[in-house]
């Protein structure tokens, strides 16, 4: 059963794993990136969660609330954790931000790419599933969680962002 889950798999999906480990093994080196930037994984990481319980789930059911529910706490523990792999320094002129490597983003992105198909594949085998609250609930509050953590990351980020903005010149 596996190797027909695994042939089923369009080609995206791998194209999508290959973008997603390129991308946190780049993160675990520190590095400066545009600021803009620093919102595309944690972004698409969101959209690809939400997706996953707006189709597998639907938004407005326990299901979606879970998720919500584990994504506000994911980001509260990730925004509130001290030291780590924030930014170590921002250029507001350049508009880039210095940051931390870490393989945390990676760990992260691989998390919520393996509930993401792992739940997929379970719709597809048995799609009776989309209605057991059992199975959604934990599958979308695992889903929120990773995705609030990546949010609470880049929300770190922010701050140091707005935290170290220059002074604004002052009227003589």
């Amino acid at each position: 059963m596996l190797q027909q889950i695994l042939s089923h798999t369009p080609a995206y999906v791998w194209a999508i794993l290959a973008f997603l480990v390129y991308r946190g093994v780049a993160a675990s080196q520190d590095r400066v990136v545009r600021y803009r930037s620093v919102f595309i994984i944690p972004g698409g990481m969101l959209v690809l969660g939400l997706n996953s319980v707006a189709t597998g789930f639907g938004l407005w059911t326990p299901a979606g609330a879970a998720w919500l529910a584990a994504t506000l706490a994911g980001a509260a523990l990730a925004r509130t954790r001290a030291g780590g792999d924030g930014a170590k320094a921002v250029d507001h002129a350049a508009g880039t931000v210095t940051q931390r490597g870490s393989w945390m983003p990676l760990a992260l992105m691989m998390a919520v790419f393996c509930c993401k198909y792992a739940v997929g594949a379970a719709l597809a085998v048995q799609p009776a599933l989309r209605g057991d609250m059992r199975f959604a609930v934990p599958a979308c509050m695992a889903f929120g969680l990773f995705n609030g953590i990546l949010l609470g990351r880049l929300l770190r980020t922010a701050a140091a962002w707005q935290a170290l903005r220059p002074a604004a010149a002052s009227p003589a």
